[in-house]
């Protein structure tokens, strides 16, 4: 029996216990639980089909008062699916986390003394295996695939006479892992949440790998140790995940859990052309950019319009941040509202004529926009320097958009200058409106200073920091910031907006720390 190398979350556990699953803000009851008409978002018929609660149950009661709870649902489960196989129960994906799961808690499953219901779970590990076997390879690539293969792979480790298949499945595995990560380790839908639960499955499969006594392909831990240090390059100073892709601002908690339970030691990725994440680091100032274009739309399905955006924290706090969230729709994020957090507006970056730089298509799809990034990064006595522009309005309104960052040593304040620079082949440029954003995070008071060029703003932990800004007007707008339960809550941004003449602009602002 493998170990579950990450603890569940003990809120959602004690929801289970009290009756009742607990999704991003929704409730499902658990006795009443029907699997033929399971009447719930996708989402969360993902987080019930795919036993992710059973980490959660174990988390938040011992085995003699979880395993009832576990056996209930299991009994309803496959009275339903046991034997009958249809989507979204049996998608490949969520078979290969079912099997990892259910490994990995089996004595929740198989506490009980009946016969029968022991030979139904471990008649459906090897049903599952069977399925995976032809199913695995069809999975979209990048997590879904990773994980349809990892659980092919678990399945033969644990399941007696599975050499024929350990062969099989870890040559499917590497093909999968070649394509689900770029060279420098980040997962190619560019969302931290996938590159999380990537870390997260393979880690699973190690511990299958200990439990038997056999030592896992090289390959593995080669993708574990790049992989790992990318998922730490987009965190924040305070530990937890960034927003960016739509994903939501997952929790320091969360992200050491991970981490730890990957056993890779690695300090985090600064510089990923690929990946698209570019990290500056001084003091307790930390800088995170996206330096790259949108994932390929078939590949993320909440890819976000964010080229350029950026996210700034100085220790525990956050204060330049992106509202995130817009692929955890639930009770409090409705699929509109998920929509809107996909736009370049959601994010701290430049939008141009209220366009995104990269089109939202209106069947969600990344459509036209962004396809190169020009970056250039330097280190000096003077600060880090980073230099970059993207093609995502040159076609629609002739414009480049050109962002210079500068951090200072320490870390107390950051520079930047957002330039339009007439591009392409339109012969004569039209003015065109712009509004650079940055969303702040929430509990930060901001106020506008007298001459309306600057603004104070007030941190959490009471610390005081002062922008300016050049060459356009300054205010305050209402925002919102997404956490990784998918919660909104309720936060504000600086815009400063302007109009760019035929020849272009540029606007020059700064952030730093006065007491």
């Amino acid at each position: 029996m493998p170990q579950d190398p990450v603890a569940g979350d003990p809120a959602a556990g004690q929801a289970i216990r009290a009756g009742h699953f607990l999704f991003r803000g929704m409730k499902q009851p658990v006795r009443a639980i029907d699997f033929s008409a399971l009447d719930v978002p996708p989402p969360f018929a993902d987080y019930i089909h795919s036993f992710a609660w059973l980490r959660d149950l174990a988390s938040a009661a011992p085995r003699n008062e979880a395993a009832p709870i576990a056996e209930r649902v299991l009994r309803k489960w496959t009275q339903v699916h046991a034997e009958q196989v249809s989507e979204p129960a049996w998608r490949a994906d969520l078979v290969g986390w079912r099997l990892l799961y259910w490994t990995s808690h089996a004595p929740l499953l198989l506490s009980h003394q009946d016969i029968v219901l022991r030979s139904t779970v471990l008649n459906g590990i090897a049903r599952m295996a069977r399925h995976l076997d032809l199913s695995a390879d069809k999975m979209q690539p990048g997590l879904p695939q990773l994980v349809a293969w990892s659980g092919v792979v678990a399945a033969s480790l644990l399941i007696p006479g599975g050499e024929p298949r350990r062969i099989f499945g870890e040559a499917g595995l590497k093909k999968a892992l070649e394509t689900a990560f770029y060279v420098d380790g980040g997962t190619i839908s560019r969302s931290p949440s996938a590159q999380l639960d990537s870390v997260m499955a393979l880690s699973m499969l190690e511990r299958a790998y200990a439990a038997v006594g056999i030592v896992p392909p090289p390959f593995l831990g080669e993708v574990m140790a790049q992989a790992v240090p990318a998922l730490l390059g987009i965190t924040h100073g305070d530990g937890g995940l960034g927003n960016w892709q739509g994903s939501g601002a997952t929790g320091a908690d969360k992200v050491r859990a991970v981490v730890e339970g990957s056993r890779i030691r690695a300090r985090p990725l600064k510089q990923a052309r690929d990946w698209g994440y570019q990290r500056i680091t001084s003091g307790q100032g930390v800088l995170i950019v996206d330096a790259a274009p949108p994932p390929v739309a078939r590949l993320a399905e909440a890819g976000c319009a964010s080229t350029l955006a950026l996210e700034f924290s100085h220790g525990s706090n956050r204060i330049f941040v992106n509202c995130g969230g817009a692929g955890l729709t639930g009770a409090t994020i409705p699929q509109d509202l998920a929509q809107g957090l996909r736009t370049t507006a959601a994010h701290s970056t430049l939008v141009l004529a209220d366009t995104n730089s990269t089109a939202i298509l209106n069947d969600g799809t990344l459509g036209r926009g962004v396809t190169e990034v020009e970056l250039d990064r330097r280190e000096s006595e003077s600060g880090s320097r980073l230099e970059m522009s993207h093609d995502g309005y040159v076609k629609r309104h002739g414009f480049a958009h050109r962002r210079l960052l500068i951090l200072a040593p320490g870390g107390q304040e950051l520079r930047g200058e957002d330039m339009l620079i007439p591009a392409g082949r339109k012969r004569k440029q039209a003015p065109a409106p712009f509004a650079a954003r940055f969303h702040l995070a929430p509990g930060i008071d901001v106020r506008l200073t007298a001459d309306r060029q600057g603004a104070l703003l007030r941190l959490e932990d009471g610390a005081l920091w002062q922008f300016r800004c050049t060459g356009g007007a300054l205010a305050i707008e209402d925002s919102l910031w997404v956490d990784g339960q998918g919660r909104p809550h309720p936060a504000q941004q600086l815009v400063i907006s302007g109009t760019s003449e035929p020849g272009g602009c540029s606007i020059g602002w700064l952030v730093k720390n006065i007491g």
